[in-house]
């Protein structure tokens, strides 16, 4: 990434730190922990673009997932592995090399077992995707690959 692309990247955002398994194929990826939820970005790079010389889909579905599963976790206020049950996602608008790109979680309910979330990912004024997603909040701590970690998903 060069230094123009680092200075694109808004003020409050803070580089995901890697060691989250496949969350580590975004990155160089940010998140922005707010009041009532954390919203996640990236500058797509080549890293990120299809043949067709657009943001692939894949990347902007990883995006909405993390940001779906935390903003439930968060408003669960229970950080654990909540894996997705549901995701599902409307592409909209493209996304092209450069672009940042801020993935929100706007609606969020939480019940027992599960949680409800449904956000947008946006470029600018851009809307380039809708989402919404169900993740299960387990009943035991065992969904961590070593039973730690669960720090890195919440900024302390």
């Amino acid at each position: 990434m060069t230094e123009t692309e680092v200075q694109s990247v808004p003020l409050g955002f803070d580089l995901l730190p890697q060691g989250l398994g496949f969350t580590d194929t975004l990155q160089p990826v940010y998140r922005k922990v707010v009041e009532d939820g954390a919203i996640f970005g990236l500058i797509v790079g080549p890293q990120h673009i299809n043949s067709m010389g657009i943001c692939h889909g894949g990347v902007l579905m990883t995006l909405a997932d993390i940001t779906a599963a935390t903003g439930a976790n968060l408003a669960h206020g229970v950080m654990s592995g909540s894996p997705t049950i549901n995701l599902s996602i409307n592409f909209i608008a493209s996304a092209r090399q450069g672009n940042w790109l801020q993935a929100e979680a706007q609606h969020v309910s939480v019940k027992r077992r599960f949680g409800f979330c449904s956000g947008g990912i946006y470029s600018g004024e851009e809307e380039i995707a809708r989402f919404s997603a169900t993740v299960y909040f387990p009943d035991h701590s065992g969904l961590l690959r070593d039973g730690t970690g669960a720090h890195l998903l919440v900024q302390e």
